[in-house]
């Protein structure tokens, strides 16, 4: 078993990230991301937070409303109920468990799900530079959102991550700070693949 943690807020860039560093390694992938988001489309379709994050499925992460800024609000606020985590926790930690090596990124992997993991990274870039990417692929979609709105989203949306009771969104003292404000992806993901490298081929 070998676990990467990847954290960083919104749009930073940890998703990319995280699927190449795990297929460079073999290892499975999870975007935890999708977890709370799955929780929160379910949560916008009427249910209890708690009782959709209970019997939350596998094929929940499969939809296709789950890029949404009407969804990614919903989880954020899902993710500021202690019960949802905690529904949700026991998924994650046991697909870091994996034997072949599992890669997971999210808000609080390092910090909370994964504290042990062999190596964490935390992705983060500036707030304009993560608007504007994130205004790209809603747009790219066919989403009618200005620069404007989404940039403001993002800010409220960072400010709950961080200042959340529960498992509130900060870099493990451990992390390796990777800021891809300045950086392609290939660039990012040379740093992240180097930092792994240096601790699994030892």
């Amino acid at each position: 078993m070998f676990t990467v943690a990847i954290d960083g807020p919104a749009a930073a860039g940890k998703g990319t990230l995280s699927k190449r560093v795990a297929a460079h390694f073999g290892f499975a992938h999870l975007d935890t991301g999708l977890i709370y988001r799955a929780t929160g489309a379910r949560v916008l379709g009427g249910e209890d937070p708690v009782a959709a994050a209970r019997t939350l499925r596998v094929e929940d992460l499969a939809r296709d409303d789950l890029r949404t800024t009407e969804v990614a609000q919903a989880a954020s606020k899902c993710a500021a109920i202690p019960e949802v985590r905690a529904a949700l926790v026991e998924f994650q930690c046991s697909f870091a468990r994996r034997e072949e090596g599992a890669v997971l990124d999210g808000r609080d992997i390092g910090t909370v799900i994964c504290p042990e993991a062999e190596v964490k990274l935390f992705v983060t870039a500036s707030d304009e530079i993560r608007a504007e990417r994130r205004y790209l692929e809603l747009s790219g979609k066919g989403q009618d959102v200005t620069r404007q709105g989404v940039l403001e989203d993002l800010r409220v949306r960072d400010q709950r991550d961080r200042e959340r009771e529960a498992a509130p969104l900060k870099p493990a003292e451990d992390a390796v700070l990777i800021d891809t404000s300045e950086m392609d992806i290939e660039a990012a993901v040379a740093v992240a693949i180097k930092a792994v490298a240096a601790v699994f081929e030892g």
